[in-house]
């Protein structure tokens, strides 16, 4: 079994109209079935009200599900005996980096989970340190969160999360409200934690430019998996992207449109640096 496993993931909920009156049950995410396995980068795609996020918060057992089974680390999300343990297998980054920072100086935030915990003081300097390291913080430990640019701050945020050694960390949107720089800073991250740390990455986003470097990218639709293969395969599905109202990365776009115009480029093109190298050879 994989670090994540979800058998016919359903979950429902009632939705009310504004004076309170039920509407109807609407289904959020309906029979969805994946095996995460650990190391592994999948990205989650998908436009607003596709299940993505709550897809997102049943793996850190936020949510229950109303049918089926969430499993983290072999242990199953129903069991409120273990929630504590799935907790901290599987760490949780939000879209805003205020909502989870709450010490006044860096690496006291980064701490704050570990003391609960009861973790002994000196080991929780070590993993601080460890941690604010590997996301490119730690010159910054003495300096107030609020002094952080966004994309600073949400490295901070994946830091404390870090701090607690999880198996997995589930990333729900946690660039939408950074500039194109903070991004960046966040992806690079995000990437040296899957490729140094070794560490199971869930990230949710539809930004299509950070998910070219994952090992496997599923994209949602109306609480189904409606797509699911590596970044190339699906990318090299333009028409049907944009039927799920999905954008595609620039240049596998551009790569599209001067296929349609008849030149010779495959499908799925991801980078500048691919788009260049084909161009190349079909001038030879």
């Amino acid at each position: 079994m994989g670090i994540v496993k979800t058998d016919q993931l359903t979950f429902e909920y009632i939705r009310r109209d504004e004076e309170g009156n039920v509407e109807g049950i609407v289904k959020a995410v309906d029979d969805v079935s994946l095996d995460v396995q650990r190391g592994e980068f999948l990205a989650i795609l998908g436009h607003n009200g596709s299940g993505k996020s709550t897809l997102a918060k049943h793996i850190n057992a936020i949510l229950c599900p109303t049918e089926g089974t969430v499993w983290v680390d072999g242990k199953d999300t129903k069991d409120e005996k273990l929630l504590w343990d799935i907790r901290k297998q599987a760490g949780m980054v939000f879209q805003n980096p205020d909502n989870q920072i709450i010490g006044q100086v860096v690496e006291e935030d980064v701490g704050f989970g570990l003391e609960n915990m009861g973790v002994p003081t000196k080991e929780i300097w070590e993993r601080v340190e460890e941690s604010l390291k590997a996301v490119g913080m730690f010159k910054y430990r003495k300096y107030s969160p609020n002094k952080l640019s966004g994309g600073q701050k949400q490295r901070v945020s994946i830091a404390g999360v870090l701090a607690m050694h999880p198996k997995c960390i589930v990333l729900d949107e946690p660039t939408a409200m950074l500039d194109p720089n903070g991004r960046k800073e966040v992806i690079r991250a995000i990437r040296a934690l899957n490729d140094v740390e070794k560490i199971t990455v869930i990230l949710i986003t539809h930004y299509m430019e950070e998910v070219i470097h994952a090992d496997h990218v599923i994209v949602m639709d109306k609480g189904h998996i409606a797509m699911q293969g590596t970044p190339k395969e699906i990318f090299s599905q333009v028409d049907q992207l944009k039927a799920l109202r999905l954008d595609v990365p620039q240049v596998t776009l551009l790569a599209y449109e001067l296929r349609k115009k008849g030149l010779a480029l495959p499908d799925g093109i991801l980078t500048a640096e691919e788009f260049v190298q084909q161009l190349l050879l079909r001038k030879r």
